[in-house]
């Protein structure tokens, strides 16, 4: 468990506060690419760390993150005209640029000189892998390019989607990182369903709860799930945790064979504010052949169609229930929540925005959580001393989450370390 102290520190991500500024320390997914699709499109509201901002790309095609309201009369500059390589304010017409310059006021006497007094608050932003990142930290501290090695593959090769989480973003990273559940959580209990989730024949389910081991590194952590299967062997799935919130995974449940998988999946939980998060969500193939269909990654995974609403909040929430069908889950699933990712979403939201973790009590199988809590308040005490916390470098672009079946006596950190950081 934690104490309170240390429960806040981890939660509250405002500017100002430990996580606040630890979080400030990265790149930050902040929208889809496909958001602002074209220059001088519609601008975009964007909710990050709990600052309210606006998205839009210029008549050049530079993507600008600045604050949402005017630094005039404070009018949401959402409602701003995207015209001429700038964002302007519909109310007086001040105009701002892509870095927070002001450009134009409307409301001026021709040869005042008061437009280059002013500035509002611009992140740098990049884009990569179908997102724009934004850097919300001082220019002095910026960490290298989220360059992730799913971002650097064919757009044929990738699928990416997002959704909103209505509670803070620790629980949904730690319900991610916990590869206990999901043979529990995802489980169908009838092979007569068309649910998604994991069989009553699957090997994972068959082989009962995980040892989970923990290997520190640079950037986080990798970390592995084992399960033994007997005379098979141990089934090992092996994962990333890349500082602060990025997850790297294998994409398939179940057993993987002789053959290492060439599809690999992830999330991000990023902060919009300490009782909602943005849920990035990508797999991606590495080899030659590109993703089946182009099929939507929620949609592979049980989130069907509609589900989510066009400002990507989920339809099943904590005010109906999650839409949980009593009769699905007497007979054919586990919860009676249609969709691996709703499911998840509804047991870390049925928690409450933010989780008292001093009354939890915790087993063996939470060594990746615990781990994680302790590695994200060494990071917050680091960088208010000044220093750099974990991840900001390079060492995990290449990163990749394997599942294989090894020999009961052999170690997975070194049978499979150079699947996991090929060179």
């Amino acid at each position: 468990m934690l104490t309170s102290y240390d429960n806040e520190v981890l939660t509250q991500t405002d500017s100002g506060t430990l996580m606040g500024e630890t979080m400030r320390r990265y790149w930050m997914p902040a929208l889809l690419s496909r958001e602002i699709p074209e220059p001088d499109c519609p601008p975009v509201r964007v909710q990050l760390l709990g600052e309210q901002l606006v998205a839009f790309r210029d008549t050049s095609g530079r993507i600008g993150l600045i604050a949402e309201f005017c630094p005039h009369r404070q009018t949401s500059l959402f409602l701003g005209r995207n015209e001429q390589d700038g964002l302007r304010c519909v109310y007086h017409g001040w105009k701002f640029d892509v870095a927070g310059f002001c450009l134009d006021m409307m409301n001026e006497p021709a040869g005042s000189d008061y437009k280059d007094k002013i500035r509002t608050t611009a992140y740098p932003t990049y884009e990569a892998g179908g997102l724009v990142w934004a850097y919300m930290g001082s220019a002095e501290k910026k960490p290298a390019l989220p360059l992730f090695e799913w971002t650097q593959v064919p757009e044929t090769h990738r699928q990416l989607s997002k959704n909103i989480q209505e509670c803070n973003w620790l629980q949904s990273f730690e319900g991610g990182i916990d590869t206990a559940h999901a043979p529990i959580l995802h489980r169908r209990i009838t092979n007569n369903t068309s649910e998604p989730g994991l069989g009553i024949d699957t090997e994972i389910v068959r082989s009962g709860p995980p040892k989970v081991e923990v290997e520190r590194t640079d950037y986080g952590y990798r970390y592995a799930g084992i399960r033994t299967m007997g005379d098979k062997g141990n089934l090992i799935r092996s994962y990333h945790w890349v500082m602060p919130f990025t997850q790297i995974r294998p994409q398939q449940f179940g057993m993987a064979g002789e053959d290492v998988r060439t599809v690999i999946a992830g999330h991000m939980w990023v902060p919009m504010d300490d009782h909602n998060c943005m849920v990035y969500n990508w797999s991606y193939s590495f080899g030659e052949q590109p993703l089946d269909d182009g099929e939507e990654y929620d949609v592979a995974l049980g989130r069907g169609d509609g589900d989510l609403r066009p400002d990507f909040k989920n339809i099943r929430n904590r005010d109906n229930d999650w839409l949980i069908d009593r009769q699905v889950q007497k007979y054919e699933t586990f919860t009676g929540i249609t969709g691996i990712n709703n499911q998840d979403q509804a047991v870390q939201e049925s928690m409450g925005s933010i989780v008292d973790r001093s009354k939890e009590n915790l087993s063996a199988s939470d060594m990746a959580i615990v781990t994680a809590r302790l590695i994200l308040l060494e990071a917050a005490r680091t960088v208010a001393d000044g220093g750099d916390p974990p991840g900001v470098g390079t060492s995990y672009y290449n990163a990749r989450a394997i599942d294989k079946v090894l020999p009961v006596d052999s170690k997975w950190a070194d049978e499979l370390l150079d699947e996991m950081n090929p060179a």
